[in-house]
């Protein structure tokens, strides 16, 4: 998802920073805290930079977004279809081919992706699919929110990634992170980046990072199934949906620390444990986190950061890159998503497979003293298609306290096919589809747990 590859070399001790590699560092890093990472109150509502300026261009374009969207996704399935027929010259190699001859599974799902936009937006065709609980959820409901976030995150991310700020962060932490999820260091901008921003924002920083070889396979796998964490502009959505914004601030404490413990289980058992170490093919690996050097961690931190920064893209080909990374978002990720999620969604609402699958879950929610069992156990995994349907099962639960805990469940669980796992399975990272079930289910059952004891123990 990224088309940078920049290496970045080992920086010497006794040299002395060059005040212009500093500043290429501390003001592009700077914006893209401001954009990525600082939270900002906005009247009853918290959110980012970046959030904001998805939230202006989604008011000015208004109605016209699911419009926008048709045309996309169209246009995706034209492109795709004409690269594989006609084999144009500018599509023979690198992004463009990378981006449009692809095999046989991902055309079929473009191709389906466009068909079901298109019976959703002209109303046609059977009503699961153009239902406002399916195919209105994917069209009026996420792709404005996708189109409008991805665009500026794709747009603005290189300032959090190519100046130096995942050095400078990746060293100074990376001991408590090996030590504590066995990961690097600058994953830690993953974990910050999603609790702030969002999940999406998360995933999109790991791919970039796996594809310019600074995480190895099994690390980029961890990270974007274990840090991918809902924002808290989507948790506070998620407490006043389910009536206990009363309880925000105990709900968001109980999403941190069982997510946090479950991350660092999650992360040493199969299937993620498993994984290869090998670093993504065509770059190889270009991190080094061993420090040989007598000096100052602050010091060594800077001297990473401020040599990445000097090797950074210069404006133009920052640009394209740019360019290119919003091409492969819009073109590529968005059909994936509408088809997967629409899909997800029709099983959720007309057929009961998430009811038979929920049955073990009776007794297990039972013996955890959750109210109202029965009717909490679907929302325990129809989590899985997408993340917000836990809350919609919910409003019809009396128990405030099982409430708390479906809505709790539902932001720990972490991996729901209609954006995240549609993100995952789209970009380079080596993980298959039966392994995101595999870890969604290990992080229900490490975190339903820890949410039920802390609710009866501190909250109820």
């Amino acid at each position: 998802m990224s088309y940078s590859n920049v290496k970045t070399e080992q920086p010497s001790p006794s040299a002395p920073i060059p005040p212009a590699h500093l500043l290429k560092f501390l003001i592009p890093s700077i914006i893209g805290v401001l954009l990525f990472l600082v939270p900002f109150q906005v009247g009853d509502s918290i959110n980012i930079g970046m959030g904001m300026m998805a939230d202006g261009l989604q008011t000015l374009l208004g109605s016209a977004l699911p419009a926008i969207a048709v045309v996309i996704l169209c246009l995706s399935v034209v492109v795709t279809l004409y690269v594989k027929l006609a084999k144009p010259a500018w599509a023979q190699s690198g992004p463009f081919h990378d981006m449009f001859d692809v095999g046989a599974i991902w055309i079929a799902m473009r191709v389906l992706g466009a068909i079901f936009v298109l019976m959703t937006f002209f109303q046609f065709g059977p009503e699961f699919v153009t239902a406002s609980f399916t195919g209105g959820v994917m069209l009026n409901d996420l792709a404005p929110v996708l189109l409008t976030f991805f665009f500026f995150a794709a747009l603005l991310l290189p300032f959090l990634v190519e100046f130096g700020f995942m050095e400078f962060i990746g060293t100074m932490v990376r001991k408590p992170f090996r030590f504590i999820f066995n990961l690097p260091g600058r994953s830690a901008i993953d974990a910050t980046a999603s609790w702030m921003g969002s999940g999406t924002v998360g995933v999109l920083i790991t791919a970039q990072q796996y594809e310019q070889g600074y995480y190895n396979g099994r690390e980029a796998s961890v990270i974007a199934t274990n840090f991918s964490v809902a924002s808290i502009a989507f948790s506070l959505l998620v407490t006043n949906f389910v009536e206990i914004n009363h309880l925000f601030v105990q709900f968001y404490f109980t999403v941190v620390v069982s997510g946090l413990i479950a991350a660092v289980i999650v992360s040493r058992i199969p299937p993620l444990s498993r994984k290869s170490n090998d670093y993504y093919e065509p770059v190889g690996c270009q991190l080094s986190e061993e420090r040989t050097e007598n000096v100052g961690l602050f010091r060594y931190s800077l001297l990473q950061a401020t040599r990445r920064a000097g090797s950074a893209p210069g404006p133009r080909q920052l640009a394209r890159i740019a360019l290119l990374n919003v091409i492969d978002i819009f073109l590529t990720l968005l059909p994936l998503v509408f088809a997967i999620g629409t899909v997800a969604l029709i099983l959720a609402e007309f057929t009961p497979l998430f009811t038979w699958l929920s049955y073990p879950m009776v007794p297990v929610l039972e013996l955890l003293r959750i109210p109202e069992a029965q009717a909490a156990a679907p929302a325990t995994l129809v989590g899985f298609a997408d993340m917000f349907l836990p809350a919609v099962l919910a409003t019809n639960i009396e128990s405030e306290l099982t409430r708390f805990v479906i809505a709790c469940l539902s932001m720990t669980q972490l991996v729901y096919m209609s954006e995240i796992g549609a993100l995952l399975l789209k970009s380079k990272i080596p993980i298959k589809f039966w392994e995101l079930a595999v870890v969604f289910l290990l992080r229900t059952a490490i975190t339903l747990p820890i949410i039920a004891f802390m609710a009866h123990t501190f909250f109820f």
